[in-house]
């Protein structure tokens, strides 16, 4: 019964994700990206709704000429081709295709680490398997969308680090956030569930507070309907996550308290983030402030996260040559500390 149950459990997430997948008929120009991202996250939909083109606005050009919409969505994208990458190799131990990384802005960067995960839990690996397939989507269509507004902006995929040997960003955040020793301590992200649990998190977090600060700054109705689509899927994984991740006990949501401490020292002195556990132990599953909002973060203080720093820059961390993005200002992390 158990068995039949993860299967049926499986075969509602497809039917979902090709739900959600409609809005790429946003973007009618990503039918052929859609094809080859889709065999890889083995969805398996036989929905025949074609993407029906759509004409792209023309959002207010920023000082570098190119649309400020334009540039929210390619941060989007170095966001999504992170996140995309670590899943699909967590849990289907495959990097995304090659067609689906390039683009005319930036320079198209490796992948460094990572390796499936052999989940003991099934239940994980189908969360695992279903929020890859999400995610893998999410390039799909960002980059659709892109490609409607013109091929020129699509984005490169950056160089990524998503190793958790001793030089990998995995253990720099482990150790910024003391779950490793501070100096010879790893964090191996794929070595079991709970700790690919904790580098979803360090993520899916970080993904709803980019989405959200982005959000009032889109100009463009069907960029904005995009970009909301997207949030809300980020916040939907980032709920499941903390939530398993709670219910595995003190370990678990001390270990998730401490990465959102370290990331909310790096963003600045505001408070941005949250933990999983009350210092009453009981749950926090919503990171927001007084009034249940959930919280934003600028694109500097995004960068500042990813890069794993508290400097102004570019590159570090997660990417380590920079993201990727016409608007330099896009690329850069904030003076901190």
């Amino acid at each position: 019964m158990i068995k039949d149950s993860v299967f049926a459990a499986l075969e509602l997430a497809n039917e979902r994700r090709a739900e959600r997948r409609r809005f790429l008929k946003l973007a009618g120009a990503g039918a052929a990206a859609a094809g080859g991202l889709g065999l890889l996250s083995a969805c398996g939909s036989d929905d025949d709704d074609s993407p029906t083109p759509t004409p792209s606005p023309t959002p207010t050009p920023s000082t570098s000429g190119v649309a400020t919409d334009v540039g929210i969505l390619q941060l989007a994208l170095n966001l999504e081709y992170l996140e995309a990458q670590f899943y699909s190799i967590a849990a289907f131990g495959r990097r995304l295709p090659d067609a689906s990384l390039t683009g005319a802005v930036g320079t198209r960067g490796d992948v460094t680490g990572g390796r499936q995960v052999t989940f003991t839990d099934p239940v994980i690996a189908s969360y695992a398997r279903e929020i890859a397939g999400d995610e893998i989507a999410h390039v799909t269509a960002l980059r659709a969308v892109l490609t409607a507004a013109g091929s020129t902006l699509v984005i490169a995929q950056p160089a990524i680090n998503i190793d958790g040997g001793a030089t990998g960003a995995f253990t720099a955040a482990a150790r910024a956030a003391g779950l490793v020793d501070k100096t010879s301590g790893t964090f191996d992200p794929y070595e079991s569930d709970q700790n690919f649990l904790l580098a979803a998190f360090l993520f899916e977090d970080v993904g709803v507070s980019a989405y959200k600060g982005a959000s009032p700054l889109i100009t463009s109705a069907t960029y904005l309907e995009a970009a909301a689509g997207i949030l809300a899927a980020e916040a939907y994984h980032a709920g499941l996550i903390r939530t398993e991740l709670f219910s595995r006990g003190e370990t678990a949501r001390a270990a998730a308290n401490a990465i959102a401490t370290a990331r909310d020292s790096l963003d600045g002195s505001a408070t941005l983030d949250a933990g999983i556990a009350n210092s009453d132990g009981t749950a926090n599953l919503v990171p927001a402030d007084s009034n249940a909002i959930a919280y934003s973060r600028s694109s500097a203080q995004v960068h500042n996260i990813a890069y794993l720093r508290t400097t102004a820059g570019i590159g570090g961390g997660f990417f380590p040559a920079g993201t990727n993005n016409s608007i330099e200002a896009l690329r850069t992390s904030g003076a901190t500390a």
